[in-house]
């Protein structure tokens, strides 16, 4: 649900940036955009470091770093309350008030790599330096959506704030994301359901052996094969981006939407005028004005009457094209 809300608003998002182009400006939308799909790969990598292929250790002799196209960086990892080492320093923090953070190891990645290649200009040495990622991208979206001008009335800070409110729901998303991956289940409560589960199925069989005699053997493997793949997937769905989840689908369409397909997406902002060519040929919007009035009467076959309904009809052109300021 998360990552479906994370698609949709993506795709609101860059439609409201491309209705208000005018405003924006050419350029800045496209940096917004950039940034745009940039952040499901971020947030992916941010709650799943694994996924983060490409990345080398600067220690490592048998890769050579190429210092044009290479990146530096450190792995933005979202810390688990689980990790006793991170616990202890935090404790340790409040007591002594001293930050002692565990030094990181320093890799480095292929800037034409995905998502790398999306960060426009210096960003991308800004944004590799940031503890969190995806959410430095919602800050530079917002700070680069906060200095657009006013362009009153069509562009105001109406305007402005529901453009900025699409880049809140995707802050939150991190926090939702991040907080189903640090929440898990404690460790003592897992290991003593293996354990109640473990015995359990260690004691059917002396109950079902005296009923089903030499069928005991395969019905307690079939029930013990149930109950441990219930048990395992239970374990999985506990954090379900570390493989359940297939995040690379999500992400490639994000980027398709709104980068790749942008030139056929954008037709659908320019509208044609339609322009209904008259039949009547110029200067006979009065005729057929006229034209209503007389179909509106009823029509006899006399004659005089036709005829006096002529001289009305010209009566009325003459008076139209007076007020006209046209001289008969």
């Amino acid at each position: 649900k998360i990552w479906n809300d994370i698609v949709d608003t993506t795709r609101d998002f860059s439609r409201m940036l491309k209705l208000y182009e005018f405003a924006i400006g050419t350029k800045k939308l496209r940096r917004i955009n950039n940034l745009l799909a940039s952040f499901p790969y971020l947030l992916r990598h941010r709650i799943r470091p694994s996924l983060m292929s490409g990345m080398i250790s600067v220690k490592d002799s048998n890769v050579e770093r190429d210092p044009e196209n290479s990146l530096l960086l450190y792995p933005d990892e979202s810390l688990r309350d689980t990790d006793p080492e991170v616990v202890a320093r935090a404790y340790e923090e409040e007591e002594t008030g001293a930050s002692r953070r565990k030094k990181r190891e320093l890799f480095f990645v292929d800037k034409r790599t995905l998502p790398w290649k999306l960060i426009p200009g210096s960003a991308l040495e800004l944004c590799a330096r940031a503890q969190n990622r995806p959410l430095w991208v919602c800050d530079r979206m917002a700070k680069e959506l906060a200095v657009v001008d006013d362009i009153p009335p069509w562009f105001t800070n109406r305007e402005r704030m529901a453009l900025i409110n699409f880049v809140d729901k995707l802050s939150r998303s991190i926090g939702a994301c991040e907080r189903i991956h640090q929440t898990v289940v404690p460790l003592n409560y897992a290991r003593h359901a293996l354990r109640s589960l473990t015995v359990w199925l260690w004691t059917l069989p002396f109950v079902l052996v005296k009923d089903l005699g030499l069928l005991t053997g395969p019905v307690v493997a079939v029930v013990s094969w149930i109950l441990f793949g219930v048990y395992e997937i239970g374990s999985r769905i506990e954090d379900p981006f570390q493989g359940t989840l297939r995040l690379s689908v999500y992400c490639d369409a994000i980027r398709r939407d709104v980068l790749a397909d942008a030139i056929a997406r954008d037709t659908a902002f320019y509208l044609e005028e339609e322009t209904k060519p008259s039949s009547r040929g110029d200067g006979d919007e009065t005729d057929a004005i006229f034209e209503l009035e007389s179909e509106s009467e009823e029509y006899d076959g006399d004659e005089n009457s036709i005829s006096s309904k002529k001289k009305k009809r010209k009566s009325k052109t003459g008076d139209f094209l007076e007020s006209l300021g046209v001289k008969i």
